[in-house]
């Protein structure tokens, strides 16, 4: 079965504290789902991409060009999410 590869754009900050857990949760995933490819974005640095999704917080997580997740998410629901974009 030939799947659509699906890009994760994870928008983080160095001071935030839920960061970290939203980027385990996304490391996980993508070690356990085949064609999933992750980009991690500071948001402070590069503030022009995040205005294009409109973020405001972090961590944001996008899928395939869609705002999915404000905050942390559980890896259920990141699996779920992810496999509707397959």
């Amino acid at each position: 079965m030939v799947y659509n590869m699906v890009k994760v754009e994870v928008f983080t900050s160095p001071m935030c504290p839920h960061c970290p857990a939203a980027k385990r949760v996304v490391e996980e995933v993508a070690s356990e789902i085949d064609g999933i490819e992750v980009e991690y974005i500071d948001a402070m640095k590069e503030p022009e991409r995040a205005a294009k999704y409109g973020i405001m917080a972090v961590p944001t997580i996008v899928i395939d060009g869609e705002v999915t997740f404000i905050g942390a998410p559980t890896k259920e629901a990141l699996v779920e999410e992810i496999k509707k974009k397959m």
